[in-house]
């Protein structure tokens, strides 16, 4: 079985790519540069690694073509933006491939109302990002039911691993709130702090994709949340961070519009965006379909992230 995998250098392909090696695929990973997978494994010794600039390469017509002509088995997706890059590969590779998996989002969803969520509820997207995505997964969708493309969309949640710095209590990537949080200082939070975020380990959205295609004839056709177990509100975030590092907290609450003067115009909206979706979703499905059963929860996630950016000195105790 041949994989091809695109924009497998990322958060998700450092960890599929290597467990697909495992599973037996000869896998090939498309990427617009060498840039190395952020942990490294000896499975990329038996990868086939193709430099291909996708925009270019869509603007000029070729790339469904030249994915096609690899003759995979599966194809994953892992960096489509548009309904127009989802289709471009649709129709190069419609009746050709076993499966074709494409990396969605949580944001599909808009704001949560009854949760968790779950995939059946009705999509309320807001923000391009999200909005972008909502309509490849309708468009993936359409296609599975109505021309058989052997389609499947996994929505991860907030992607935590080493190598980056991971969504942090206030909602934001600056790490120098968990510099705070260590050292016992104020931390501020927008509202009450009840607002919810959704982590994910890396390796458990690899996990997924694995799933997937290892049970394929239930997964074709459908959506999966890909999240850990619970999300985290904000303040119980913060509480769990400061005890992991020995602290006694320390929060201040502020209404919106104070607390957004608080901090930089690129954290401000980063913020909003994760406190007006207030994530929370359910994993029932992508378990009892995929047998999905994540290794970390949301913070056991996150500490492991915090290590490695304590190891580099990005956060200082």
């Amino acid at each position: 079985m041949r994989a091809v995998v695109i924009g497998g250098t990322g958060h998700i392909g450092t960890y599929l790519i290597p467990r697909l090696v495992a599973s037996g695929y000869e896998v090939f990973n498309i990427s617009r540069s060498k840039r190395v997978p952020y942990r490294a494994h000896g499975a990329w010794t038996s990868v086939t690694n193709i430099e291909l600039d996708r925009s270019a390469e869509e603007g000029s017509g070729k790339f469904g073509k030249q994915i096609h002509d690899f003759r995979p088995d599966v194809v994953i997706d892992l960096i489509c933006f548009t309904v127009e890059s989802a289709r471009h590969l649709v129709e190069a590779l419609h009746g050709e491939i076993q499966h074709f998996l494409h990396c969605g989002t949580i944001w599909v969803h808009g704001p949560s109302v009854l949760v968790p969520t779950t995939e059946e509820t009705p999509r309320k997207p807001f923000g391009d990002y999200g909005i972008r995505k909502a309509a490849i997964e309708a468009y993936l969708l359409r296609e599975a039911r109505l021309t058989g493309f052997p389609a499947t969309i996994l929505h991860p949640g907030h992607i935590v691993g080493p190598g980056w710095e991971p969504l942090n209590p206030a909602g934001h990537f600056n790490p120098a709130v968990f510099e705070r949080l260590a050292q016992g200082e104020e931390v501020a939070l927008p509202n009450l702090g009840l607002e919810t975020v959704h982590h994910v380990h890396a390796d458990d959205v690899a996990m997924a994709f694995e799933q997937a295609t290892a049970h394929r004839s239930v997964a074709i056709g459908e959506s999966f949340h890909v999240v850990s177990p619970a999300a985290l509100t904000l303040r119980g975030y913060a509480e769990a961070v400061a005890a992991w590092f020995g602290a006694k907290i320390n929060l201040r609450f502020l209404s919106w519009d104070e607390w957004r003067n608080t901090v930089s115009k690129e954290d401000a909206a980063a913020t909003w965006d994760h406190i007006a979706h207030s994530p929370s979703c359910s994993i029932e499905k992508a378990r009892r379909l995929l047998v999905y059963q994540p290794r970390y929860s949301s913070l056991e996630a996150v500490f492991e992230s915090l290590r490695w950016l304590i190891d580099h000195q990005i956060v200082k105790r």
